[in-house]
């Protein structure tokens, strides 16, 4: 056990494994003086909840066959023995079909009495003076407050992975999460965190069958006569994950459940950054709470002790099945930034996607500061003017260093709209006002702004585009089309044009030069750290010429050790797109224009240029008749 958070995370999969409905929490100290979770689960009678506490012993394991094909969240028997060991723990059970239930306590791992009860069925465990015997231990745990808000993210993100139960979190001071069950994963996203998280977030939904079977078949000579191969089965991805606009500065707010379990995994998290590559900056990240299920064979959750990573038996199968499903999630919705979140907008750091845990919330409340009655030494008397007076003062309460950032009024949990409509209407009210840049062919142009931005009309509200970033995002999908199919368009330069590189950059050159080959360079060595550039992609001239080959042959050591096929050819063709896209300052012509908006629209991703930056925002018109106050 490494913090009280560790403890939730066992008991709560075995309540989750109980076949629990309801699950209630309770934490007292950030978990150290107490930590008890109630449910209504199946239960145990005497004999088994006297075994529970021995190691290596377990109810979720019938043969050894199990282990290939683990179904359930917990299994080795090890989490309540370790816990008896450095706590004062009490059970409370009883099962359906027995009359009485069985309480027991144990402190420090010694059984201290077992006895019977009149109890209701499911189970209650009490965890008291965590690491009471272990003050070393005891001594490395944080804060209250920091200890309390990883039990929060940890009960929140099996509330969201379990919409159909009932989650509720408790302190001593106030209910943190209060979740009755509903419907599906959508209907609890937006209970939870209400109108403006749920409304940044885009659902995917994929399924396909595996290729093949994860498991090797047995040999002909150990088969049986009625053998038959088992079926692959089929992986299946339902979730949310963020629009381009909502970016974060770390993979705290990415969360992966696999078969009802909470994992943190290489392999997907680096589909995530491939289904986002060339939409948002490389060095940001997106929200996404992601479920994914397939057959328990095909998935080993025994390689870790915290059972957080996971091994699959086909994991570039998975992986590219993530990203792709991810990627045309993005596609299909082509979400419109709006005006207001990009003026908010912005990667930021954040720890995770969890409820507010800030002391206090939202109560008006005076606390007593002693420190208001602390004077500096001095040489002289003190006069009474001189020491600040007693008052109460009003406490300014820190936000949750967790929360998304979403600013607007928020939304109790647990309860329905003030107006009476249900989460299930909300949600798909929410869904069904979400803009898209589907209406970019419908744009009616109205001019230039500084020569700079388009300025554009239709019946959803005002755009402003940014000519530069949204040429280059035309530029950028029409070279990778034109590079796949070999028909990339060059010009030849009247005389060639000589570049002057550093030695690693000419080493760089020979490395790559068949790539920029067949992305319309014509370019051989003119002395040991010259370039002759013979021909160019169309578009690519001049001074813009030479940065992109600085550009693209600048790259880091570590970056090219990294550096597979495809991350070398959209990385030279977004550098292409940049440096011959239009630029600012730059009139344009109202058939230029016109021809513009009409590229982007066919673009598969026209939220974004290959670098992350926002191509089009939109002042919506609901939000203009709410600024002229005509709503």
């Amino acid at each position: 056990m490494e913090r009280p958070a560790s403890v939730v995370k066992e008991l709560l999969e075995n309540s989750l494994d109980a076949g629990a409905t309801r699950i209630r929490v309770e934490i007292e100290a950030g978990g150290r003086k107490l930590i008890r979770i109630v449910d209504n689960g199946h239960g145990m009678g005497r004999d088994d909840a006297l075994l529970a506490f021995e190691r290596h012993a377990t109810s979720k394991l019938r043969s050894s066959d199990d282990l290939l094909s683990i179904a359930t969240l917990g299994f080795r028997g090890e989490a309540l023995p370790s816990i008896a060991s450095v706590a004062r723990v009490s059970l409370e059970t009883r099962a359906a079909e027995d009359e009485v239930g069985t309480v027991m306590e144990i402190a420090g791992g010694k059984l201290l009495r077992v006895e019977d009860a009149g109890l209701p069925e499911g189970t209650t465990i009490a965890v008291r003076d965590l690491f009471f015997n272990t003050p070393a231990r005891r001594k490395f745990l944080r804060a209250e407050q920091t200890e309390l808000g990883h039990v929060a993210a940890l009960v929140t993100h099996y509330a969201l992975a379990h919409p159909t139960k009932h989650f509720e979190l408790h302190s001593a001071t106030q209910a943190l999460l209060v979740a009755p069950a509903v419907a599906n994963a959508g209907e609890r996203l937006y209970q939870i965190f209400g109108r403006e998280t749920f409304e940044s977030l885009i659902p995917v939904a994929a399924e396909i069958d595996f290729a093949r079977a994860g498991l090797p078949e047995p040999p002909p000579w150990k088969r049986e006569q009625d053998y038959e191969a088992p079926e692959p089965g089929f992986v299946r991805l339902s979730g949310f994950v963020s629009k381009p606009e909502l970016q974060k500065l770390n993979r705290n707010s990415i969360y992966v459940f696999v078969n009802g379990r909470l994992i943190r995994d290489k392999v997907i998290l680096h589909a995530f950054n491939e289904a986002y590559r060339n939409i948002i900056p490389p060095t940001s990240f997106p929200v996404v709470l992601l479920f994914l299920e397939m057959p328990p064979q095909e998935v080993d959750v025994n390689v870790h002790p915290a059972k957080t990573e996971v091994r699959f038996r086909q994991g570039s199968f998975v992986h590219d099945f993530v990203r792709d499903s991810v990627r045309t999630a993005l596609m299909n919705a082509r979400p419109a930034a709006s005006f207001y979140s990009a003026l908010s907008g912005g990667a930021r750091a954040s720890e995770s996607l969890m409820v507010d845990v800030s002391p206090l919330p939202g109560v008006d409340g005076a606390v007593f500061e002693p420190r208001a009655l602390m004077v500096e030494e001095s040489e002289g008397a003190i006069e009474p003017g001189d020491v600040a007076g007693f008052e109460l003062r009003e406490r300014v309460v820190p936000a949750s260093p967790g929360r998304l950032g979403f600013s607007g009024p928020g939304m109790a949990v647990g309860y329905e709209d003030a107006g009476g409509a249900t989460l299930a209407e909300l949600a798909e009210e929410s869904v069904g006002s979400q803009a898209t840049l589907n209406a970019l062919a419908s744009l009616k142009p109205l001019g230039q702004l500084r020569d700079s931005f388009i300025l554009a009309v239709n019946e959803e509200g005002l755009w402003i585009i940014d000519q530069h970033v949204a040429h280059e995002r035309v530029l950028f999908e029409r070279i990778l089309r034109e590079r796949k199919v070999e028909a990339v368009q060059r010009q030849r330069l009247l005389m060639p044009v000589l570049v002057e590189l550093l030695p690693e950059q000419m080493v760089t050159f020979a490395e790559i030069a068949e790539e920029l080959e067949r992305n319309g360079f014509e370019a051989e060595p003119f002395g040991p750290r010259t370039l002759a550039v013979k021909a160019t992609p169309v578009g690519l001239e001049g001074k813009e010429l030479e940065r992109v080959l600085e550009e693209v042959l600048g790259v880091t050591e570590k970056s090219a050790q990294v550096e597979n096929e495809e991350l070398r050819r959209t990385r030279i063709a977004a550098s292409i797109a940049c440096h011959a896209a239009i630029k600012v300052n730059m009139v344009l012509e109202a058939a230029k224009i016109d021809w513009l908006l009409r590229e982007l629209g066919k673009t598969e991703h026209p939220m974004s240029c290959p670098h992350g930056r926002p191509i089009a925002l939109r002042y919506s018109l609901r939000d203009i008749q709410r600024a002229f106050q005509r709503i």
